[in-house]
This record gives C-alpha cells, structure tokens and sequence, in this order.
C-alpha cells in the first residue's frame, strides 16, 4: 500500500513530483534566513517544484559544547513563523525535547525526529500525537529494515502521516557511507522516503570540535537518488558555507541549486515516465 503525506497544496508521496526540503542549517539571523527561504520560494516556484522550508531553531547534537546552537526555541519559531506567515511556505524544523513539541507543532508542518533520537520510543510517540506530519531521520546506526519499528511507533499512535529520511550510515571513523539498496527497501514499506543529500556527505566530528563534509559529493549523491526513485531530496544551503555557523562544509551555496534541482526534476520526470 502507497501512503501519501498531505500538506495543503503539496502531496508527497504520489510519485508526480520530487519534493525539495531545503534551508540553512540553522537560523544564524532573522535576515540570512529570510533571504534564503525568499531565493528558494522563488527558484521552486519557477521550476514547479513542491518547495519546504527546512531551518533549526536549536541545534542540540553539535560536537562540542562551544558550537553554536541556534537562537533557541522561542526566538527561533517565531522566526520560522514569520517567514512562513509572509511567504506562504510550508516548514520544518528538528525537535529535541519534550517540552518543545507543543510549541513547535504550533508553528511547524513537519516535525522532525533527528537520526540521533530515532530510537527513543517515548518521544516519538509523544511526537506523533500531535497529529502532525513527522519525518523520522533514520539513525546512522540503523540497517534500512529497521526503520519499519520506528514507523510502527508513530502509527501506533493514530498518525499515518509519516516521511522517512536516509542520511548516511556510519562507515568508520568520522565517516558515513549510503547504501542506496537501503532506498529501495525502505520504498518497499510503502511510506515517502526522503533522501538528505547534504547530511549523507558530513565528515561526523571529521574537523575535532566540529563536523566536516565533503560538498562537492551532493550532487552526485542527489542525482543518484532521484534516480532510485525518493519521493523528495533534502538539503541545506547556505549564502556563504564557508562562513556558516553549523554544517558549512556540507552545505550547498545558493548558487549552485538552481542546475542540481533542474537536473533532479528532469531525471525525476523521466524515472516516472519509464
């Protein structure tokens, strides 16, 4: 059976379009991330592409405790909201604790469960009785099969609005690795599958007190999955990566997502048209 996420004008999972969830990492500044949803609204919005915005309003898994974490819960969702309110756009963000989702599920349409809590069952079901859509990163420690527990958590609770997000698995040392076979299987449980393109490519604590990654990967990456056939691609962006405050060497500058996400609906396109 085929599950369809349902977000007003945007329905994931019926295989018409790719889905792009993109943003900043972080929210570094009211601006910076005003200006990166406006460039991505108006670029999706040309090319016809199912646009979310994806931010953080807190970061709470960095590597070291001097790392900078994001502008916190009450700030932050009242920056996402606003842009949500003036552009018309649907958002996304991370949840952490359990005193964040219902303010967060006031403000989000998507609430995310990061890979790192992906197995903790009391939150993912307080989570999910929001009622609200949730995509589950699937942990770096978990085999794609096993992401079929965490789905039944979630639905246990009466929620069948859920997204599923492959984001690397741990290889080695400061190092993640995609199987794409994973893609596959995950697709087999019938529930959208996400591909994160940026996060596949980080060099986990790969800098000492911060993570590396390897940018010039994502393309292929992305392209690769379009290919295997994900209902969306998740990426982050950034004005200036090599300035931003979290995840700069895994990030995308804005520039150079116009060609990918033109190459990703055409091999879109043409995967579904086969």
């Amino acid at each position: 059976m085929r599950h369809i996420v349902n977000l007003k004008e945007i329905a994931i999972g019926q295989g018409n379009h790719l889905v792009l969830i993109a943003g900043p990492c972080v929210i570094e500044t009211f601006d910076a991330t005003m200006e990166t949803a406006v460039f991505l609204k108006d670029l999706t919005d040309e090319l016809k592409v199912p646009f979310i915005f994806k931010t953080s309003y807190d970061k709470a898994n960095r590597s070291s405790l001097a790392s900078y974490r994001g502008p916190g819960l009450s700030k932050g969702l009242e920056i996402i909201s606003a842009i949500k309110d003036k552009l018309g756009i649907q958002v996304i963000s991370d949840v952490h604790r359990f005193h964040e989702i219902g303010p967060a599920a006031q403000v989000l349409d998507i609430l995310q469960i990061p890979a790192f809590l992906c197995r903790q069952t009391d939150f993912i079901l307080a989570v999910s009785e929001t009622g609200k859509p949730v995509n589950i990163k699937k942990g770096q420690f978990l085999a794609p099969w096993d992401i079929k527990n965490v789905i039944e958590k979630v639905i246990s609770t009466g929620n069948q609005q859920v997204l599923v997000s492959e984001r690397g698995t741990t290889f080695g040392y400061n190092n993640l690795v995609v199987d794409f076979r994973g893609l596959a299987i995950m697709q087999e449980l019938g529930w959208p599958v996400i591909f994160d393109a940026t996060h596949s490519v980080q060099l986990p604590g790969g800098a000492g007190k911060t993570s590396g990654g390897q940018r010039e990967f994502v393309p292929s990456m992305a392209r690769a999955a379009a290919a295997a056939g994900v209902d969306g691609i998740f990426i982050e962006v950034h004005k200036d990566p090599e300035c931003a405050l979290c995840d700069g060497p895994n990030s995308l500058p804005l520039h150079s997502v116009r060609p990918l996400l033109e190459q990703l609906k055409a091999i879109h396109e043409a995967v579904s048209s086969s």
